[in-house]
């Protein structure tokens, strides 16, 4: 029997941004769990299909707790279920999001959401020294038929320190994040392709992840820095 996201999912997740308050929840934990358990397989379906392909080390699915410490909005409940899946450091870089939410808010991601310091300034020069090669991959049919052909994410306006803002390149020089996303309805992840299509879309990024895990694992002259 194959796994899927049951229709009750969403049903709970809508009542629950209808009543997010922990009297509410407290009252409806019981389903909560049983539905956060039949979450976790569809996630773990996924883990498993990746690992058909790719080296995952570990799947994360988040709490329904939000971290309201530093936040405007003190409601205590997310109204969606999230999720990670983690390349095996540090030969592969790079991670997967699943992200399940109603009212056609799905969406999974790929990229680099935060890289450290040190990976974004050698992602930046290795642009700045030739741009050729990740401009074909966002150029290549098969990949932005699912991906598109630009990255999102949050850049800078101008030059990063160190970097002309006339460079050829400043378009990649300057983001800060290098993420794809990908959106789904309601119908879609509620059908029994759901988990193939995730996986095949994860899939197709691997020119991506291959050339970035390259360019993260050397120096600007090619020498190896894991081995």
């Amino acid at each position: 029997m194959s796994v899927t996201v049951p229709k009750a999912v969403f049903e709970f997740l809508k009542t629950l941004e209808e009543n997010n308050n922990r009297d509410w929840f407290n009252d409806n934990k019981n389903e909560f769990k049983a539905l956060q358990t039949d979450v976790k397989q569809v996630y773990t379906a996924i883990f498993n299909a990746l690992n058909a392909h790719d080296d995952i080390d570990k799947m994360k699915l988040f709490r329904i707790y939000r971290d309201v410490r530093f936040s405007k909005n003190k409601l205590p409940y997310k109204t969606h279920f999230g999720g990670a899946f983690h390349r095996t450091k540090p030969k592969l870089r790079g991670g997967y999001y699943l992200h399940i939410q109603p009212n056609n808010q799905s969406f999974i991601a790929t990229g680099f959401w935060e890289p450290a310091k040190e990976d974004l300034l050698r992602i930046r020069k290795e642009f700045e020294m030739d741009d050729k090669d990740i401009r074909a991959i966002l150029a290549n049919k098969n990949f932005n038929t699912v991906w598109g052909n630009t990255f999102e994410g949050d850049e800078l306006k101008t030059a990063p320190k160190g970097f002309s803002k006339d460079h050829k390149a400043i378009d990649l020089i300057r983001k800060k994040q290098y993420v794809f996303t990908k959106k789904y309805t309601d119908a879609q992840v509620l059908s029994a392709t759901f988990i193939d299509d995730v996986n095949a879309s994860f899939k197709a990024v691997r020119p991506f992840f291959d050339y970035m895990s390259d360019v993260l694992t050397t120096d600007l002259n090619g020498v190896s820095l894991i081995d």
